[in-house]
């Protein structure tokens, strides 16, 4: 069994990318559903179509459709059809997010993530660095990543 906790929107999951190297000729892949699979319609196909040339079942639950490498014109519609519908949800998604947070600005109510770091700790850190401490061990000492430090001392 194989379960990211991440969105579908990408391919980059560690569980999404192990999958492939253990799963061998004759098997099943079942997935809940497409878009749990890929939010992307090139992605879904691109996916859908390695493993079923590798030999490989894939079976998307709650559409009720299974893919064996010799689907039917039919299937394929469906496919590249649902895999658009998600596609196309996920970019109203983001839409909407931004919209919401353009919104949110406007009335000063967000105003985006806290910083890593005060402004006293940046001047501390950056007359250490000066002074020739270690980068990784200032950031580890102010709990922060080395690429918060770097952003930090530029």
């Amino acid at each position: 069994m194989f379960t990211d906790q991440a969105t579908g929107k990408d391919t980059k999951r560690p569980q999404l990318q192990a999958a492939p190297d253990y799963i061998r000729e004759g098997d099943e892949l079942v997935v809940h559903s497409m878009d749990r699979l890929a939010r992307n319609v090139d992605d879904l196909r691109r996916m859908v179509l390695d493993l079923t040339k590798k030999g490989v079942h894939v079976r998307f639950v709650k559409e009720n459709l299974t893919f064996t490498g010799e689907d039917s014109p039919m299937s394929n519609l469906l496919l590249s059809l649902l895999g658009a519908v998600a596609e196309f949800e996920r970019s109203l998604i983001r839409e909407r997010q931004r919209e919401g947070i353009a919104l949110a600005k406007k009335a000063g109510v967000y105003k985006g993530r806290k910083p890593s770091l005060t402004k006293e700790q940046v001047m501390e850190i950056r007359r250490r660095a000066k002074a020739g401490e270690q980068k990784t061990g200032l950031a580890l000492e102010f709990k922060v990543s080395r690429q918060t430090l770097y952003t930090a001392l530029a």
